[in-house]
């Protein structure tokens, strides 16, 4: 069982969970992530890790509550306990490999957080903040009150936000801030853009004719996070790549996001999985991310 030893509101449907799990917390990067579930019965629910504290041997996760399996983790208190936490998954972020530090400090890394999104965001920032590389960050929202991680994102980063209504910050969207600042003589070479899929689309366009190479998390595809069940089956470069197990990050310029997306709305019905279980045949599923499984 993993104690749950601290929880926070964070927004309107958005809290924070931090996690007793020493193993987890002992071999995790920023861009890995982890596997819940509530009880025994649960569903199995991806959830990209935000935060980690090796002494303390805690894993920190932030969580909307979008349906009954969110729902019933937020039912959950301190002092309570997840039945399985299992982790880390999926191959962390290039930017936070120590063997690759020297280049990463080569480069001029802007990252685009679109809600929920900031979470995963902070962890990679916070990770190049400790060792010394120096990152812009857009953190955008829909309005004021679905902001989080404002002051954590300033201590770690030149940090601009923007709200779509103009509550706060940057009156638009990310892009648009990006815009601003390329305009304002800023120059990127690396995007890291994590957010909804529609989000990181755009993002895409505008870097693809900017010139700037942008990395995404497809952890929004995800749903078993072990790659059997298909779900985050995209095509990347024509090729057939699953967030899971081959991701969760990917070059943003050769997802085909139209498809992701298509599929995404497909995948939510039974007769959608059946019709695509079909069409896809042996390439519907990529195994247990172990063995390689039909890749």
């Amino acid at each position: 069982m993993y104690e749950i030893v601290k929880k926070e509101l964070l927004a309107d449907k958005i809290f924070e969970m931090v996690v007793k799990a020493p193993r987890v917390a002992g071999s995790c990067l920023p861009g890995q992530f982890v596997i819940v579930r509530t009880d025994e019965e649960s569903e199995r629910i991806p959830l990209t890790i935000c935060d980690y504290d090796r002494n303390e041997g805690t894993i920190t996760i932030v969580v909307q509550m979008i349906g009954a399996s969110t729902e019933k983790m937020e039912e959950l208190n301190e002092g309570d306990s997840f039945h399985d936490f299992v982790g880390p998954l999926g191959n962390p972020s290039d930017l936070c490999v120590e063997e690759n530090l020297e280049e990463t400090k080569k480069k001029k890394i802007v990252f685009i957080a679109g809600g929920l999104g900031t979470a995963p965001v902070y962890c990679q920032v916070k990770w190049l903040h400790e060792h010394d590389v120096p990152v812009t960050v857009i953190m955008g929202s829909r309005t004021k009150d679905l902001l989080f991680y404002v002051d954590k994102m300033n201590a770690v980063s030149d940090n601009h936000v923007t709200t779509d209504d103009g509550t706060y910050g940057f009156h638009g969207m990310g892009t648009d801030c990006l815009k601003s600042l390329v305009n304002e003589g800023r120059e990127f070479d690396h995007c890291v853009a994590i957010g909804p899929m529609i989000m990181m689309k755009f993002v895409c366009l505008l870097t693809k004719e900017l010139g700037i190479h942008t990395v995404v998390s497809m952890n929004p595809v995800m749903v078993d996070g072990t790659g059997m069940c298909g779900a985050c089956r995209l095509i990347v470069d024509g090729k057939v790549k699953f967030a899971c197990v081959d991701g969760p990050e990917f070059d943003g310029h050769l997802v085909d996001f139209d498809l992701a997306m298509k599929r995404m709305k497909q995948y939510k019905t039974e007769e959608g999985r059946k019709k695509l279980e079909f069409e896809e045949g042996e390439t519907h599923h990529g195994g247990c991310g172990l063995c390689g499984g039909d890749k």
